[in-house]
């Protein structure tokens, strides 16, 4: 039972392309199993709530598993993406465009966006530190001024007092505080005429400062100035309290402007002593933060004008001290003011261009317009990427079909070209291919159809050649006929005429290939039927007119009875009258260009004689068992091509041991290096083998013809027909 549901969940996950097939997949199916039965286990022991040693180490172990087949899991599945996902061009080109072009276009629009809004924030920072270093400045300058006032009138006798109730009755701008020390003694100026404590003269201060100072009363916008008056020097402090008033001047032109401190800032003893920092400054409560704001978020200018907010630290002084906060230290940035300022982009290009006056105007348009271009041009390429990107898809995807459609032996699909492209070339060529190959199948087919032809052709042709041939009592035959093709345009039988006659035919048609197949199947039928039809002759008729048959006589042998080499028997054929009537039949049943070669000779095996006529053909020899060689070379030339043909014929007699050797050009005229393997080489050969088995003579001769050609094709028809005489 767990076998087989084992089997069919193993053939569904198969079916759905999930089953592990690779190594790395097996694993981390087992693994899974392991961690998910450690797991199991020590969810178990949890729940029985045992106290086993080894708990934590089980564990250890499920978070190592786990983490490992996260990493492999991660491995397979960008396996499966690239084998699933990743399968079709269309989507690697997406992917491979998103990795060239849009991942990095978002990254640096990223850092472009980052690194803009950095130095937006970094300008407004800039410009609410200036304006507020700008106040500062003023406040000494005012201050100087002031010092150089009272200074003036001292000198012109005025009571400190006196100047001081001046100062009040002139009532000093801006809301600043001002004390002078005169002769060690304090004068307290307000603005708003209220009473407070003179400040303290620290003994830090040597000649002039400004800045924001920190005070137990909080942050104030201070300047002070010590000047020479006598023996004892004046020294004329001017301070600003941090509060909206002064920051709304600060924001004036930049936006909203919060600096956030916390009282608990210094902790500082007496002055020159050294300032420790309040540990739960780190962690204040929100109570504990003072906040002091001025100016409002400026009102939005363009559809797209983001708020900028960024945060800087002040650079403040412990009045107390001297110690200063805010320049010295990254590590220092939790332990001092901070100040906040909220913006927009078209507040701070304001600012930026505000010297270009109208030229600012001219600027931002060709700003817009650069970015709209820029659009357009984006726009564009997008369009052109994604047309180009479905054009190559398309492409592919039809030749995919079309390979397809090709497999499947649909060889009439055509694919549809749309373009002038490479890969329209590209379609064309498969179209031509497609077309290249359906022709070539159908020629496939035809030359399947011809072979099966041919072999057809070849079978009857083998039929053609003598089979079983019965040898004479004092003549032993053998023929052989190899092909250079399928079939054959050689020929030779063996015809009986008596009990002791035997016809030997031996030709070899012009051409090669079906049509001179064809004419050997007519030249062998032409033979048989002139063989066994000898009525005409026997009767007395006269051969026709057109054909002359001459009698010729061997030299060393004179025929029996001193007439006709017939012997007197007239219903026996002679050679010379069987090809005139082979001519005359071929002449007119053949085109004028076809002809051929054609040994006739009949053997008497009872006067042990060889009367034969040669039309055209390569002689045969005769080869005594002394070494004599004889060549039949009495006839005339070659049947079918001439209406009217002069023919002779010969008698020669075969003693014991002679051997009858007829052949085609296929045996004699093949090349090497060397030349031709030649008459004389095949007359020395059978020399040698004379002793062997006629077919032993002839698989000597034909492999001797192979060795001669080599790896070569063979180039003609091979013909052999042998005779030896007992």
């Amino acid at each position: 039972m767990v076998l087989s549901t084992y089997r069919y969940v193993r053939r569904k996950l198969s079916e759905a392309g999930l089953a592990p097939q690779s190594r790395l997949a097996r694993f981390t199916v087992y693994l899974l199993v392991v961690d998910l039965t450690f797991f199991v286990v020590h969810r178990l022991a949890l729940l029985a709530d045992l106290n086993w040693p080894s708990l934590m180490a089980l564990s250890s172990w499920v978070v190592l598993f786990t983490i490992i087949l996260v990493v492999l899991g991660a491995i397979l599945l960008m396996r499966w993406a690239r084998d699933h996902m990743l399968w079709r061009l269309r989507n690697r080109l997406i992917v491979t465009y998103v990795f060239i072009g849009v991942i990095p276009v978002l990254l640096i629009t990223s850092m472009a966006g980052i690194a803009g809004y950095l130095a937006s924030a970094q300008f407004a920072t800039f410009l609410a530190t200036a304006d507020m270093q700008a106040e500062a400045n003023r406040l000494e300058a005012a201050n100087t001024v002031l010092a150089e006032h009272i200074a003036g009138e001292l000198r012109s006798g005025q009571p400190a007092g006196r100047i001081a109730q001046a100062l009040r009755d002139a009532k000093l701008e801006e809301q600043r505080d001002v004390t002078f020390w005169v002769d060690g003694k304090p004068y307290v100026v307000t603005a708003d005429g209220a009473a407070r404590p003179p400040v303290d003269f620290p003994a830090w201060l040597k000649d002039r400062m400004r800045g924001v100072v920190w005070t137990p009363d909080g942050l104030l916008l201070r300047a002070a100035i010590k000047l020479a008056n006598g023996k004892t020097p004046l020294v004329v402090i001017s301070s600003l309290p941090v509060e909206k008033p002064l920051l709304d001047r600060v924001a004036a032109n930049l936006g909203a402007v919060t600096i956030f401190s916390d009282p608990r800032l210094f902790t500082a003893t007496k002055p020159g002593a050294a300032v420790t920092y309040d540990a739960r400054v780190q962690n204040p409560a929100p109570r504990d933060i003072h906040r002091v704001g001025g100016g409002t978020l400026p009102e939005e200018r363009w559809q797209f004008d983001p708020v900028v907010s960024f945060v800087t630290p002040v650079s403040v002084i412990n009045w107390e001290t001297g110690e200063r906060r805010g320049e010295r230290s990254e590590k220092e940035v939790g332990e001092v003011p901070l100040l906040s300022v909220q913006t927009r982009i078209s507040m701070l290009y304001a600012r930026l261009f505000q010297t270009l006056g109208p030229f600012a105007g001219i600027i931002a348009q060709g700003l817009v317009i650069l970015a709209a271009f820029l659009f357009i041009i984006e726009l564009l390429a997008l369009f052109v990427g994604v047309r180009l990107t479905r054009s190559i898809t398309r492409s592919v995807a039809a030749l995919y079909e079309g390979t397809q459609h090709v497999n499947r032996g649909e060889l009439r699909h055509r694919i549809e070209v749309k373009t002038r492209d490479q890969l329209a070339a590209l379609e064309t060529s498969f179209n031509s291919m497609a077309e290249s190959l359906e022709r070539l199948l159908l020629e496939q087919k035809e030359k399947q159809r011809i072979q099966n032809e041919l072999a057809i052709a070849q079978e009857v042709q083998e039929q053609l050649f003598p089979k079983q041939v019965r040898d004479l009592e004092t003549l032993a035959v053998h023929g052989l006929c190899l092909p250079a093709r399928t079939v054959s345009g050689d020929y030779y039988d063996f015809v009986p005429l008596t009990r002791d006659e035997l016809a030997i035919a031996v030709g070899d048609i012009s051409g090669k290939g079906i049509s001179a197949a064809l004419l050997m199947a007519t030249l062998h039928s032409a033979v048989r039927a002139y063989a066994l039809d000898r009525t005409p002759l026997a009767v007395g008729q006269e051969l026709p007119a057109y054909a002359t048959v001459a009698v010729g006589q061997d030299d060393s042998y004179s025929s029996p009875g001193g007439g006709s080499l017939g012997g007197g028997d007239r219903e026996s054929i002679s050679p010379a009258e069987w090809l005139a009537l082979l001519n005359r039949q071929l002449y007119h049943s053949t085109p004028m260009e076809k002809y051929a070669t054609l040994f006739l000779g009949v053997y008497d095996g009872a006067a042990r004689t060889l009367r034969y006529s040669n039309a055209g053909h390569l002689p045969p020899i005769i080869l005594s068992a002394d070494g004599a060689v004889r060549r039949l070379d009495v006839g005339g030339t070659v049947i079918g091509l001439f209406s009217t043909v002069r023919f002779e014929q010969a008698l020669v007699r075969l003693r014991p041991g002679d051997i009858f050797l007829a052949f085609s050009d296929g045996i004699t005229e093949p090349e090497n290096e060397f030349g031709e393997f030649g008459e004389q080489r095949l007359i020395e050969l059978v020399q040698e083998i004379r002793d062997l088995p006629l077919d032993r003579i002839s698989e000597q001769v034909t492999t001797a013809v192979r060795d001669w050609i080599g790896g070569q094709e063979q180039p003609d028809d091979v013909t052999l027909v042998l005779a030896r005489a007992r």
